[in-house]
């Protein structure tokens, strides 16, 4: 089966004949602006494993951008689609009960870790969109103007998501943007100032925060404080719990909620079923999560989660849409979560992690351009530099390595401030056999570019 097989390419170049065709054609009908430098062109695909149209097989290490946590086209999400698509496909929510929507939001109030005994679910269609409906529900609740968000931060490309994403090559010429978001320095341990140790840094990071009440708005006037506990875009960086502890505790003394954006990094990634699952261990879950990507391997969904009395503080009207909680979508993502548990997904993320940390450690000792290996679980970033002592970020390096990874069979994705991280996302079904023929494939790689 496709799913168990290795990459290969068999055309003399990639893209192959009948992909560059295509790529031909998409450059014609399809703005340039949504860019692909890969030169894939999918023709099927199962597990980790994509076949183009000229019968190359490459491995995914990128996962739709952590959307296939349980792979392409698991046979149990495409029948359960498939069964659902044969009784309806659509009703919206405000006009029809379907029950799929209501038991997925029951399933989900039960575990995820957000503050409160009782919970509520309500769905949208992407990230962007659970995000900004996670703002419109704090600022529902609080009756306050504002949030704050980070340097580094991803949070989508509508105009508030926008706002609140740091990197503004994502919204070039799209100002002017919402009002009332305001940012403040996430903990980039890696690239702390000076020669500060962890516990330093953190107290910096927090301290750059505090600067925000005197700078920017008051805190009797932030609604939310926004985190992403892992960020994705910005670099796979993990925030650290000491520094979510302080952050949780600045919230409860100025009735703030947290809010954390679990877009990339829920279902199974981090080795949790949330990434939050190690802040409620430690004390500071947040007030709302807001989550998408592979909750429904491929169907688009996403979900909002909150206890009751946050949700229901939102007027009649403020929340919902059209599409939000798909019936095909509602039946795919209780699928996706009876396969995260029963075959222990959560578990496999783990020990994908703990392999990836081994070979990419061994890396930043044999090959001087390797500078940080950080994660949690399976979602881990090798962050690429010129030199290790100054740190200088190595761009045109990981835009080579890119390339001569897909040459030779393997997709991978750079992330970062400085587009210099490699993340790696690859499903949590990879074989270990097709993981080991990942790592050589970027090893040989590497020291073919050095």
């Amino acid at each position: 089966m496709l799913k168990d097989e290795l990459p290969r390419i068999i055309t003399e170049y990639v893209p192959g004949p009948k992909a560059k065709e295509v790529i031909a054609r998409r450059e014609a009908a399809v703005p340039g602006a949504i860019r692909c430098i890969y030169p894939c062109v999918m023709d099927h695909a199962q597990g980790a494993i994509i076949e183009d149209v000229d019968g190359n097989r490459f491995l995914d290490f990128v996962g739709g951008v952590g959307v296939l946590n349980v792979g392409h086209c698991h046979p149990e999400v495409v029948e359960a689609v498939k069964t659902q698509a044969e009784n309806y496909f659509h009703g919206m929510f405000n006009i029809v009960t379907h029950e799929g929507y209501v038991a997925l939001a029951e399933k989900l109030n039960k575990l995820v870790p957000v503050k409160g005994e009782n919970k509520k679910t309500f769905f949208a269609n992407s990230g962007a969109e659970a995000d900004e409906n996670g703002v419109k529900i704090a600022k529902a609740f609080t009756g306050r103007p504002n949030i704050i968000v980070f340097s580094g931060a991803f949070h989508g490309r509508t105009m508030l998501t926008m706002a609140m994403t740091s990197k503004k090559s994502y919204a070039l010429g799209m100002g002017p943007f919402p009002d009332g978001v305001y940012r403040a320095e996430f903990p980039y341990l890696y690239r702390a100032p000076g020669h500060m140790s962890d516990e330093e840094a953190i107290s910096y990071y927090v301290e750059r925060l505090n600067t925000v009440f005197e700078e920017c708005s008051p805190a009797d006037k932030i609604a939310a404080i926004v985190v992403e506990p892992l960020q994705g875009e910005g670099g796979f960086i993990p925030a650290p719990i000491a520094w979510v502890k302080a952050i949780r505790k600045i919230c409860d003394e100025n009735g703030i909620l947290l809010m954390a954006d679990e877009v990339q990094s829920g279902f199974g990634r981090t080795g949790k079923l949330f990434a939050s699952c190690y802040w409620e261990e430690a004390g500071c879950s947040p007030d709302i999560i807001t989550t998408a990507k592979s909750i429904a391997a491929g169907v688009p969904l996403s979900a909002i989660i909150a206890r009751a009395e946050i949700m229901d503080a939102v007027p009649v009207g403020v929340i919902g849409g059209t599409y939000g909680g798909n019936a095909l979508a509602c039946a795919a993502g209780l699928k996706v979560l009876e396969i995260i548990e029963r075959d222990r997904l959560c578990e496999r993320s783990m020990e994908l992690g703990e392999k990836c940390k081994a070979r990419f450690g061994s890396w930043k000792k044999k090959y001087g351009v390797v500078g940080d290996v950080r994660g949690l679980g399976g979602m881990v970033g090798v962050e690429f530099v010129k030199d290790q002592s100054t740190k200088e970020p190595a761009t045109e390096f990981v835009g080579k390595l890119i390339r001569e990874c897909a040459g030779n069979g393997l997709l991978i994705e750079n992330a970062g401030t400085y587009g210099n991280v490699i993340r790696f996302l690859a499903p949590l079904v990879i074989t270990d056999e097709q993981l080991e023929a990942g790592f050589d494939i970027m090893e040989n790689a590497i020291k073919k570019l050095i």
